[in-house]
Protein backbone atom coordinates (compact mmCIF):
# COMPACT_ATOMS: atom_id res chain seq x y z
CA UNK A 1 0.00 0.00 0.00
CA UNK A 2 3.02 2.55 0.62
CA UNK A 3 4.35 1.60 -2.38
CA UNK A 4 1.44 2.14 -4.00
CA UNK A 5 1.01 5.62 -2.31
CA UNK A 6 4.51 6.78 -3.44
CA UNK A 7 3.87 6.40 -6.97
CA UNK A 8 -0.02 7.89 -6.92
CA UNK A 9 2.12 11.10 -5.21
CA UNK A 10 4.34 10.78 -7.87
CA UNK A 11 2.46 10.72 -10.66
CA UNK A 12 -0.02 13.25 -9.12
CA UNK A 13 2.99 15.85 -8.52
CA UNK A 14 4.48 14.88 -11.97
CA UNK A 15 0.83 16.06 -13.67
CA UNK A 16 1.04 19.27 -11.58
CA UNK A 17 4.86 19.82 -12.72
CA UNK A 18 3.83 19.42 -16.47
CA UNK A 19 0.98 21.35 -15.79
CA UNK A 20 2.82 24.18 -14.79
CA UNK A 21 5.51 23.77 -17.47
CA UNK A 22 2.51 23.70 -19.94
CA UNK A 23 1.75 27.15 -18.62
CA UNK A 24 4.50 28.52 -19.77
CA UNK A 25 3.40 28.31 -23.51
CA UNK A 26 0.76 31.14 -22.45
CA UNK A 27 4.18 33.54 -22.21
CA UNK A 28 4.23 36.40 -25.04
CA UNK A 29 7.12 39.07 -25.63
CA UNK A 30 4.01 40.74 -26.88
CA UNK A 31 2.41 40.51 -23.51
CA UNK A 32 3.03 43.99 -22.01
CA UNK A 33 2.42 45.31 -25.91
CA UNK A 34 -0.73 47.47 -24.93
CA UNK A 35 -0.65 47.95 -21.30
CA UNK A 36 3.28 48.83 -20.99
CA UNK A 37 4.76 49.74 -24.15
CA UNK A 38 8.31 50.72 -23.39
CA UNK A 39 8.32 48.22 -20.42
CA UNK A 40 11.46 46.94 -21.52
CA UNK A 41 13.49 50.16 -22.08
CA UNK A 42 12.74 51.09 -18.50
CA UNK A 43 13.88 48.12 -16.95
CA UNK A 44 16.98 47.92 -19.10
CA UNK A 45 17.58 51.54 -18.44
CA UNK A 46 17.22 50.90 -14.76
CA UNK A 47 19.03 47.59 -14.94
CA UNK A 48 22.38 50.07 -17.05
CA UNK A 49 22.55 52.62 -13.67
CA UNK A 50 22.50 49.83 -11.56
CA UNK A 51 25.39 47.79 -12.94
CA UNK A 52 27.27 51.20 -13.68
CA UNK A 53 27.07 51.94 -10.31
CA UNK A 54 27.95 48.71 -9.12
CA UNK A 55 29.25 45.55 -11.41
CA UNK A 56 28.67 43.12 -9.07
CA UNK A 57 25.02 43.53 -9.56
CA UNK A 58 25.26 41.79 -12.89
CA UNK A 59 25.89 37.95 -11.43
CA UNK A 60 23.15 39.70 -8.76
CA UNK A 61 20.33 39.94 -10.56
CA UNK A 62 20.97 37.06 -12.81
CA UNK A 63 21.31 34.66 -9.59
CA UNK A 64 17.74 36.48 -8.23
CA UNK A 65 16.22 35.38 -11.49
CA UNK A 66 17.93 32.06 -11.12
CA UNK A 67 17.32 30.96 -7.13
CA UNK A 68 13.46 32.02 -7.98
CA UNK A 69 13.02 29.62 -11.26
CA UNK A 70 14.31 27.00 -9.10
CA UNK A 71 12.14 27.07 -6.41
CA UNK A 72 8.08 27.45 -6.39
CA UNK A 73 8.81 27.98 -10.46
CA UNK A 74 9.34 31.63 -11.26
CA UNK A 75 6.73 33.28 -9.63
CA UNK A 76 8.89 35.97 -7.47
CA UNK A 77 8.68 34.46 -4.60
CA UNK A 78 12.50 34.32 -3.96
CA UNK A 79 11.66 38.31 -3.02
CA UNK A 80 9.38 37.69 -0.48
CA UNK A 81 9.81 38.67 3.05
CA UNK A 82 9.14 36.70 6.16
CA UNK A 83 8.44 37.94 10.02
CA UNK A 84 9.31 34.59 11.06
CA UNK A 85 12.57 34.14 8.60
CA UNK A 86 11.25 31.29 6.16
CA UNK A 87 11.11 32.49 3.54
CA UNK A 88 13.09 31.49 0.33
CA UNK A 89 15.76 34.62 1.34
CA UNK A 90 16.36 33.42 4.89
CA UNK A 91 18.15 29.54 3.39
CA UNK A 92 21.34 29.41 3.49
CA UNK A 93 22.07 28.69 -0.23
CA UNK A 94 20.38 32.51 -0.06
CA UNK A 95 21.00 34.44 3.03
CA UNK A 96 23.86 36.73 3.37
CA UNK A 97 25.08 35.83 -0.47
CA UNK A 98 21.94 36.49 -2.77
CA UNK A 99 21.69 40.62 -3.38
CA UNK A 100 19.53 42.48 -5.54
CA UNK A 101 16.87 42.88 -3.10
CA UNK A 102 16.82 46.34 -2.86
CA UNK A 103 17.47 46.86 -6.46
CA UNK A 104 14.50 44.48 -7.54
CA UNK A 105 12.44 47.10 -5.68
CA UNK A 106 14.12 50.10 -7.47
CA UNK A 107 13.10 48.69 -10.83
CA UNK A 108 9.48 47.81 -9.56
CA UNK A 109 9.63 51.34 -8.40
CA UNK A 110 10.38 53.02 -11.73
CA UNK A 111 7.86 50.66 -13.74
CA UNK A 112 5.20 51.58 -11.40
CA UNK A 113 5.83 55.04 -12.14
CA UNK A 114 5.36 54.18 -16.14
CA UNK A 115 2.48 51.39 -15.38
CA UNK A 116 1.00 50.96 -12.43
CA UNK A 117 -0.56 47.89 -11.22
CA UNK A 118 0.40 46.19 -14.47
CA UNK A 119 4.05 43.92 -14.43
CA UNK A 120 4.73 41.40 -12.11
CA UNK A 121 8.09 41.36 -10.30
CA UNK A 122 8.52 37.93 -11.98
CA UNK A 123 8.64 39.32 -15.18
CA UNK A 124 10.99 42.04 -13.97
CA UNK A 125 13.50 39.36 -12.35
CA UNK A 126 13.39 37.41 -16.04
CA UNK A 127 14.02 41.03 -17.91
CA UNK A 128 16.42 42.56 -15.16
CA UNK A 129 18.39 39.04 -15.63
CA UNK A 130 18.75 39.21 -19.18
CA UNK A 131 19.04 43.20 -19.24
CA UNK A 132 22.12 42.62 -16.89
CA UNK A 133 23.80 40.04 -18.88
CA UNK A 134 23.48 41.92 -21.77
CA UNK A 135 25.10 45.18 -20.26
CA UNK A 136 28.23 42.84 -19.45
CA UNK A 137 28.88 41.43 -22.88
CA UNK A 138 26.05 38.50 -23.40
CA UNK A 139 24.03 38.37 -26.59
CA UNK A 140 20.17 39.39 -25.83
CA UNK A 141 17.65 36.85 -26.14
CA UNK A 142 13.45 37.55 -26.10
CA UNK A 143 11.89 37.55 -22.74
CA UNK A 144 8.60 35.66 -22.86
CA UNK A 145 6.42 37.58 -20.29
CA UNK A 146 3.31 37.34 -18.68
CA UNK A 147 4.40 35.64 -15.13
CA UNK A 148 1.91 36.74 -12.01
CA UNK A 149 3.60 36.76 -8.74
CA UNK A 150 2.91 33.77 -6.39
CA UNK A 151 1.61 33.90 -2.52
CA UNK A 152 4.58 31.28 -0.66
CA UNK A 153 8.14 31.19 0.05
CA UNK A 154 9.68 28.85 1.73
CA UNK A 155 12.79 27.96 3.17
CA UNK A 156 12.52 24.45 3.26
CA UNK A 157 11.70 24.37 -0.23
CA UNK A 158 14.74 26.23 -1.17
CA UNK A 159 17.01 24.16 0.91
CA UNK A 160 15.96 21.20 -0.93
CA UNK A 161 15.67 22.55 -5.09
CA UNK A 162 18.70 24.63 -5.51
CA UNK A 163 21.61 22.77 -7.06
CA UNK A 164 24.75 22.97 -4.52
CA UNK A 165 28.09 23.62 -5.41
CA UNK A 166 29.39 20.31 -3.91
CA UNK A 167 26.99 18.61 -6.54
CA UNK A 168 28.36 15.57 -8.24
CA UNK A 169 27.30 15.55 -12.56
CA UNK A 170 25.01 13.18 -11.86
CA UNK A 171 23.33 14.95 -8.73
CA UNK A 172 23.37 18.03 -11.01
CA UNK A 173 21.22 16.42 -13.98
CA UNK A 174 18.95 14.71 -11.62
CA UNK A 175 18.51 18.48 -9.83
CA UNK A 176 18.25 20.08 -13.33
CA UNK A 177 15.71 17.38 -14.23
CA UNK A 178 13.71 18.25 -11.29
CA UNK A 179 12.55 21.59 -12.96
CA UNK A 180 12.43 20.23 -16.36
CA UNK A 181 15.80 21.17 -17.57
CA UNK A 182 18.42 18.72 -19.32
CA UNK A 183 21.86 18.43 -19.00
CA UNK A 184 22.93 20.72 -22.10
CA UNK A 185 20.99 22.98 -20.08
CA UNK A 186 22.54 22.47 -16.66
CA UNK A 187 25.93 22.78 -18.30
CA UNK A 188 25.31 25.69 -20.36
CA UNK A 189 23.44 27.57 -17.03
CA UNK A 190 26.26 26.90 -15.49
CA UNK A 191 28.07 29.46 -17.33
CA UNK A 192 26.76 31.84 -15.96
CA UNK A 193 29.79 31.59 -13.36
CA UNK A 194 31.84 33.18 -15.70
CA UNK A 195 30.18 36.89 -14.10
CA UNK A 196 30.27 34.86 -10.72
CA UNK A 197 32.01 35.68 -7.25
CA UNK A 198 32.36 33.36 -4.33
CA UNK A 199 33.39 33.02 -0.90
CA UNK A 200 35.86 31.37 0.45
CA UNK A 201 33.91 28.63 1.81
CA UNK A 202 33.10 26.80 -0.66
CA UNK A 203 36.60 26.43 -2.05
CA UNK A 204 38.21 25.70 1.03
CA UNK A 205 37.03 22.12 1.41
CA UNK A 206 38.85 21.38 -2.11
CA UNK A 207 42.54 22.86 -0.89
CA UNK A 208 42.77 21.57 2.93
CA UNK A 209 41.93 18.17 4.08
CA UNK A 210 40.04 16.84 1.13
CA UNK A 211 37.40 14.09 1.62
CA UNK A 212 38.63 14.37 5.32
CA UNK A 213 42.40 13.03 4.35
CA UNK A 214 45.12 15.56 6.89
CA UNK A 215 47.01 17.72 3.99
CA UNK A 216 44.73 16.50 0.88
CA UNK A 217 43.74 19.01 -1.55
CA UNK A 218 41.13 17.66 -4.45
CA UNK A 219 43.08 16.27 -7.20
CA UNK A 220 40.40 17.43 -9.71
CA UNK A 221 42.16 21.33 -8.86
CA UNK A 222 44.92 22.50 -10.88
CA UNK A 223 48.03 22.20 -8.65
CA UNK A 224 49.50 25.61 -9.43
CA UNK A 225 45.84 27.34 -8.95
CA UNK A 226 45.63 25.18 -6.00
CA UNK A 227 48.37 26.69 -4.75
CA UNK A 228 47.13 29.88 -5.49
CA UNK A 229 43.86 30.04 -4.06
CA UNK A 230 45.32 29.02 -0.70
CA UNK A 231 46.34 32.43 -0.82
CA UNK A 232 43.45 33.89 -0.80
CA UNK A 233 41.89 31.28 1.29
CA UNK A 234 43.31 29.95 4.64
CA UNK A 235 42.07 27.03 6.04
CA UNK A 236 40.55 29.31 8.83
CA UNK A 237 38.69 32.71 7.02
CA UNK A 238 35.51 30.53 5.35
CA UNK A 239 34.01 34.75 4.56
CA UNK A 240 37.08 35.78 2.48
CA UNK A 241 35.87 36.86 -0.59
CA UNK A 242 37.84 34.93 -3.40
CA UNK A 243 36.00 36.90 -6.26
CA UNK A 244 36.49 36.41 -10.29
CA UNK A 245 35.51 32.77 -11.15
CA UNK A 246 37.05 32.73 -14.32
CA UNK A 247 40.11 35.65 -16.23
CA UNK A 248 37.62 38.30 -17.33
CA UNK A 249 35.37 38.46 -14.43
CA UNK A 250 32.96 41.07 -14.71
CA UNK A 251 32.32 40.44 -18.66
CA UNK A 252 29.90 37.69 -19.93
CA UNK A 253 31.75 35.80 -22.15
CA UNK A 254 33.56 31.82 -22.54
CA UNK A 255 36.49 32.25 -20.32
CA UNK A 256 34.53 30.20 -17.32
CA UNK A 257 34.19 26.84 -19.36
CA UNK A 258 38.22 27.29 -20.75
CA UNK A 259 38.80 27.28 -16.86
CA UNK A 260 37.09 24.53 -16.22
CA UNK A 261 38.73 22.82 -18.82
CA UNK A 262 42.34 23.88 -17.34
CA UNK A 263 41.01 22.42 -14.37
CA UNK A 264 40.35 25.59 -12.61
CA UNK A 265 36.86 25.92 -12.26
CA UNK A 266 35.94 26.98 -8.48
CA UNK A 267 33.46 25.17 -7.11
CA UNK A 268 33.46 21.48 -7.05
CA UNK A 269 30.20 21.56 -9.30
CA UNK A 270 32.30 23.25 -11.78
CA UNK A 271 34.96 20.66 -11.79
CA UNK A 272 32.31 17.97 -12.02
CA UNK A 273 31.35 18.78 -15.64
CA UNK A 274 33.93 17.20 -16.90
CA UNK A 275 33.46 14.18 -14.85
CA UNK A 276 31.11 12.97 -17.54
CA UNK A 277 31.57 12.59 -21.65
CA UNK A 278 28.48 14.58 -22.57
CA UNK A 279 29.48 17.77 -20.46
CA UNK A 280 33.06 17.54 -21.38
CA UNK A 281 31.57 17.29 -24.90
CA UNK A 282 29.57 20.54 -24.56
CA UNK A 283 32.32 22.13 -22.31
CA UNK A 284 34.40 21.67 -25.06
CA UNK A 285 32.52 23.04 -27.72
CA UNK A 286 30.91 26.14 -25.38
CA UNK A 287 35.22 27.00 -24.68
CA UNK A 288 36.16 26.56 -28.01
CA UNK A 289 32.95 28.51 -29.98
CA UNK A 290 32.09 31.95 -27.73
CA UNK A 291 29.58 32.87 -30.18
CA UNK A 292 27.73 29.29 -29.67
CA UNK A 293 27.72 29.27 -25.82
CA UNK A 294 26.25 32.91 -25.73
CA UNK A 295 23.13 31.70 -28.11
CA UNK A 296 22.70 28.21 -26.29
CA UNK A 297 22.63 30.33 -23.08
CA UNK A 298 20.00 32.66 -23.96
CA UNK A 299 18.29 29.99 -25.27
CA UNK A 300 18.79 28.01 -21.94
CA UNK A 301 17.48 30.55 -19.76
CA UNK A 302 14.29 30.94 -22.11
CA UNK A 303 13.20 27.65 -21.43
CA UNK A 304 14.54 28.14 -17.58
CA UNK A 305 12.12 30.91 -17.20
CA UNK A 306 9.20 28.87 -18.16
CA UNK A 307 9.49 26.93 -15.22
CA UNK A 308 6.38 26.53 -13.08
CA UNK A 309 5.14 30.03 -14.28
CA UNK A 310 1.55 31.36 -12.64
CA UNK A 311 -0.61 32.88 -15.29
CA UNK A 312 -3.88 34.55 -15.79
CA UNK A 313 -5.55 33.78 -12.23
CA UNK A 314 -3.28 31.76 -10.37
CA UNK A 315 -1.13 34.42 -9.45
CA UNK A 316 -1.19 38.12 -8.93
CA UNK A 317 0.55 41.29 -9.77
CA UNK A 318 2.64 42.35 -6.32
CA UNK A 319 2.26 46.02 -5.69
CA UNK A 320 5.51 45.45 -3.47
CA UNK A 321 8.13 42.59 -4.46
CA UNK A 322 9.02 41.61 -1.00
CA UNK A 323 5.15 41.16 -0.20
CA UNK A 324 1.69 39.83 -1.15
CA UNK A 325 -1.08 41.85 -1.55
CA UNK A 326 -3.32 43.14 1.00
CA UNK A 327 -6.74 41.16 0.45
Amino acid sequence: MALAGSRCALIFSTILFMAAVASGAKLSKYHYYKTCPKLETVVRNKVDEIVNADLGMAPGLLRLHFHDCFVRGCDGSVLLDSASNSAEKDAPPNFGSLRGFAEVDAIKDTVESACPGVVSCADILALAARDAVVKVGGKYWSVPLGRKDGFTSSLVEANTSLPSPFMTFPQLVQNFAAVGLNAKDMVILSGGHTIGQAHCAVVIPRLYNFNGVAGATDPSLDPKFANFLRTLCPSDEPLTFVGQMDATNGTFDNKYFKAVKSRRGLFSSDAALITNSFGRRVVNIAAKYPGSFLKDFGKSMVKMGKIGVLTGSAGEIRQVCSAVNSS
